[in-house]
């Protein structure tokens, strides 16, 4: 993800719900995988 290791602590933590769409991106793609999000 090129990021810093704080960063990627507050990506993890559970309490912390300002991740930005093109963060999630990001991280998904790091580990192999896509972003996808509905609305049902």
């Amino acid at each position: 993800m090129h990021t810093s290791r704080a960063a990627l602590d507050r990506l993890l933590d559970p309490e912390y719900d300002v991740a930005t769409l093109s963060t999630l991106r990001k991280a998904a793609t790091a580990v192999g995988r896509e972003l996808r999000i509905e609305l049902v």
